[in-house]
């Protein structure tokens, strides 16, 4: 008799306790719930107008490079990312009728960015990402690593040249 009183209440915090371990996943693409890196976003507007040459010296030579026509020319930087993972499993736990409860959770995944730069008439025109490159708090964050010294380098540039114009 004590068991079958103990039974409905056991079953409701199995029930409650899977529905809350449950919506601690972490989808596998974060891109519509994650905002994207400050370094990136501000490299789709700084790097805007560097040289060749500037962007040689910021990002170093190109992964490979493509012939766009009349649209210039996109520059491609290649990284992969691999990294130590921290794997969770949840054991699997199943209790009488209840279906079967249980999963893993993979933190820091690895991943590779593709970063693209299309140069028209020598300077940079746009900049974009590709691959598998969000991490589960920033989109586009694998790609930080390529374009954060060209951030810095514009930025420095247009300082002395501003300075040197308003003197």
């Amino acid at each position: 008799m004590i068991f079958s009183s103990l039974r409905k209440p056991v079953l409701l915090v199995l029930l409650a306790g899977s529905s809350i371990v449950s919506s601690c996943v972490a989808p596998d693409d974060t891109s519509t719930i994650a905002k994207e890196d400050a370094t990136t976003a501000a490299a789709r507007k700084e790097m805007i107008g560097l040289s060749e040459a500037d962007v040689r010296m910021c990002a170093g030579f190109p992964s490979a490079t493509a012939d766009a026509g009349g649209s210039g020319q996109i520059w491609t930087y290649q990284r992969t990312v691999q990294r130590g993972n921290l794997n969770v499993v949840i054991p699997t736990l199943a209790v009488g009728a209840i279906p079967t409860v249980g999963g893993s959770l993979n933190v820091n995944p690895g991943g590779y960015c593709n970063t693209q730069l299309r140069m028209v008439d020598g300077r940079v025109a746009e900049v974009a990402y590709a691959g598998d490159n969000n991490t589960p708090n920033n989109r586009d964050a694998l790609c930080v690593s390529t374009v954060d010294a060209c951030v810095a380098y514009a930025r420095q540039h247009r300082q002395v040249r501003t300075g040197a114009t308003s003197r």
